[in-house]
């Protein structure tokens, strides 16, 4: 389990980040690598086949990836999203809850794997997500 103090740095970092908020985000739980958070949804979110949206899936997926890899390096690391893929098992009709695990915290790389799931506990989609580590990222000059 993840100390309460790390939980806290991580929560009020993620609080000031805008999609978190516009997607209305719930950070269910943190541990050692890994994060789970659900997000209701929302028609106006859906698309043509009214289901949750495929890129707000991936947004999800993207964002859960970036706070399971902030529970081992602490929240204020910078790092980006290189790539990422999703498969897309069933149509989500419901509020997802998605759990990422990081694979391998690289000293550059970070792969993260990502299972979406809708309320029923049905997996509706499967994501890959690799972050850089920006850390040792020369300043640009100005």
């Amino acid at each position: 389990m993840l100390s309460e103090e790390k939980s806290q740095a991580i929560i009020e970092r993620i609080q000031h980040i805008p999609i978190v908020e516009t997607l209305q985000m719930r950070m269910d739980s943190f541990d050692e690598g890994v994060c789970k958070a659900t997000v209701p949804r929302k028609e106006k979110y859906d698309g043509v086949y009214h289901s949750l949206h495929g890129g707000l899936l991936m947004t999800i997926a993207d964002s859960i990836a970036c706070f399971a890899i902030m529970t081992q390096t602490g929240p204020d690391e910078p790092m980006t999203t290189t790539d990422m893929n999703i498969r897309f098992l069933s149509p989500c009709l419901t509020d997802v809850t998605a759990v990422a695990t990081v694979v391998k915290l690289g000293r550059t790389l970070c792969p993260v794997a990502v299972d979406l799931f809708d309320q029923y506990d049905r997996k509706v989609a499967v994501a890959q997500v690799t972050y850089m580590r920006l850390s040792d990222t020369p300043k640009h000059v100005r």
